[in-house]
């Protein structure tokens, strides 16, 4: 485990791990720990400031329904850092919107295993279906 990783873990409660350091189910999780990793690493939010933002989060989830069986952390760390770069104006809610539904019409054009890669195609709302 590199030395931010095991900052992270020692910093922020709940995340899944292992002897090893952080556990993932599926690739996109690893993604965004990195992406709040690399955020955190130039300065956008401390490890406090994000641990009480997720625990907000998991908290608003929970009165929402959500079980808390860990299958959804990710779906919590995720919530918590489109809203903390629309929080710091890094983009807005409708620019990470945006491309969100571009990552979804990407994903849904792409054969599996292969890469996914965005076109100016995705971004064009008649092809979502807006």
């Amino acid at each position: 485990m590199d030395a931010a990783a095991a900052r992270a873990t020692g910093s922020v409660p709940g995340i899944p791990r292992d002897d090893d350091g952080p556990v993932f189910r599926e690739p996109w999780e690893a993604q965004a720990f990195a992406m709040a990793l690399a955020l955190h690493e130039r300065g956008l939010f401390t490890w406090n400031e994000w641990a009480a933002a997720l625990a907000a989060e998991i908290k608003r989830a929970q009165a929402k329904g959500d079980p808390d069986t860990g299958e959804t952390y990710y779906r919590h760390w995720l919530a918590t850092l489109e809203n903390l770069v629309a929080e710091k104006g890094v983009a807005t809610s409708d620019t990470l919107h945006r491309y969100r539904d571009a990552w979804d019409h990407a994903a849904d054009r792409t054969p599996h295993g292969q890469p996914i890669e965005l076109t100016p195609a995705d971004f064009s709302p008649s092809l979502r279906g807006a």
